[in-house]
């Protein structure tokens, strides 16, 4: 694929996704930015959901992933899958009957002002970083394909799809993002099952022959039940997966914005019902895609890359074909834009609401505020991308879920202290709590093969953050006050 083909595609692409966001912001205010005025059908945005929740990480890192690990990973997808029922269970029956816009403002109410900000800091935090990692993928893909043959430096390839995003998100907002993720998740279902098939076609295998070939390969092996001490043994990996969806999915502003825009919680529900159903199909259909990239590879004497990562992309430019090429750019560009383009409306969200005051300040000084956040913020995911260009050492999806466990750790504890007793906490030393909570669990996690005879933490290590949150917050709470929500 020349370069010249892969900048028609992209402009091409890119022009759809602006017209869409002058349609769908005509008339947008503030109100419309954040909430979309609660008029988003559900389907759409459950079918739009895929692409964000998904995002360039599962694009490439999953597939590649399946070198080191087979099917493991299916083990955290069906933890998300309970995630997602205790979400539309316990977290959005909640967040609708406050009404809520930012859904740390709940912290306020159960709780009072630092719980709150200590809340709404810890997924700026943990969202800037997470977003910033799944659009340095996006970012190296276009630098490897694209920028690299014209000689353009990687900080001009970010800055450009930075502006991108911002560009097409800045004045619709989420009413625009709902729409943008639906288109783009067209294209990333598409790419990969493009790629499925075309590849079982030059390996001349049916559909029956495919699946009997990945079942008897090296690769087939999904559940992980021999060793405790494994970071892929099953309980790790469903409980980490489900605990992750609940605060990554329930506790993170920028996913449940877009539930939230939905008009009623039986809209909200079901929405988020048939998205974690379709989840747990497409993530299936991502583990075979990258069975058989491996299953290519060795049929056809290719060198595998050093980093699993680079497997999909070297694979589908320079090997599988046109059809291919062009789906797997489009692909890895919905799934990676889908994700970040949410969270930049997401981020200018919790912003606003949780430290500019919004509610009370007129409409001219909203839009220019609003402005500026929202640029301050795409500003600071290209300085992240290149700081971790610079230091990355290992799978993206692996950093993603790595950082995750540290970061959300102390959002667990907080919603699980407010909904599960009735005490209240000194306020002022909540945050004390929340940053110390992070660091013992980073500690127990570098110290736990030594202490607890050879047992090394995953991802669960979000559930040992979460706890000794909570432990914390029961060691400052007042006792006998009862609670505000």
């Amino acid at each position: 694929m020349t370069p010249a083909l892969v900048a028609t595609i992209m402009v091409i692409y890119f022009g759809v996704l602006i017209y869409i966001s002058v349609i769908t912001s005509r008339g947008a205010d503030t109100n419309t930015f954040f909430t979309a005025n609660r008029q988003s059908p559900w389907y759409l945005v459950a079918f739009g959901m895929i692409g964000s929740s998904l995002s360039g990480v599962t694009f490439i890192s999953v597939p590649g992933n399946v070198g080191k690990i087979g099917f493991g990973y299916f083990q955290v997808v069906l933890g998300y899958l309970l995630g997602y029922w205790l979400i539309i269970g316990i977290l959005m029956p909640l967040y609708y009957r406050l009404n809520l816009i930012s859904i740390y403002t709940y912290l306020e109410k159960r709780f009072n002002f630092w719980t709150y900000k200590t809340g709404a800091f810890f997924f700026l935090v943990s969202r800037t970083i997470g977003s910033s990692l799944r659009l340095f993928l996006a970012a190296t893909v276009l630098q490897l394909f694209l920028f690299d043959a014209w000689h353009v430096p990687f900080f001009v390839t970010v800055a450009t799809t930075i502006i991108l995003i911002w560009i097409y998100t800045f004045k619709g907002g989420v009413k625009t993002i709902v729409w943008t993720d639906s288109f783009q998740t067209i294209f990333l279902i598409s790419a990969v099952c493009i790629a499925v098939w075309q590849i079982s076609d030059k390996l001349g295998m049916s559909f029956s022959e495919m699946i009997t070939t990945i079942k008897s390969s090296q690769y087939a092996k999904v559940f992980y039940l021999d060793d405790v001490n494994s970071t892929q043994f099953f309980w790790k990996q469903f409980l980490g997966g489900a605990f992750i969806t609940l605060t990554m999915t329930g506790m993170d502003q920028e996913i449940m914005q877009k539930n939230l825009t939905c008009k009623t919680l039986g809209d909200a529900q079901k929405n988020m019902f048939w998205f974690s159903l379709l989840l747990v199909v497409v993530n299936l259909l991502f583990l075979t895609l990258g069975a058989l990239l491996y299953i290519y590879s060795s049929t056809n004497n290719i060198a595998l890359p050093a980093a699993s990562d680079e497997l999909f992309p070297r694979l589908a430019f320079n090997e599988l074909g046109l059809a291919v090429g062009i789906f797997f750019l489009l692909g890895i560009t919905a799934s990676s834009y889908a994700s970040a383009d949410a969270a930049l409306a997401g981020l200018t969200t919790s912003f606003c609401i949780d430290f500019l005051n919004f509610k009370d300040k007129p409409e001219a000084v909203k839009r220019k505020q609003k402005f500026m956040v929202h640029l301050g913020f795409s500003l600071l995911f290209l300085v992240i991308i290149l700081v971790f260009k610079e230091i990355n050492e290992r799978s993206v999806i692996d950093a993603v879920l790595n950082v995750a466990g540290y970061t959300y750790g102390p959002l667990l504890g907080l919603f699980a202290f407010g909904l599960f007793t009735r005490l209240q906490v000194r306020d002022k030393l909540v945050p004390i709590v929340c940053v110390l909570s992070p660091a013992l669990s980073y500690l127990i996690s570098l110290n736990s093969e030594k202490l607890l005879g050879g047992y090394k933490f995953g991802i669960e290590i979000l559930i040992v953050n979460g706890l000794i949150t909570f432990i914390g917050l029961w060691f400052i709470s007042r006792k006998g006050t009862s609670v505000k929500v």
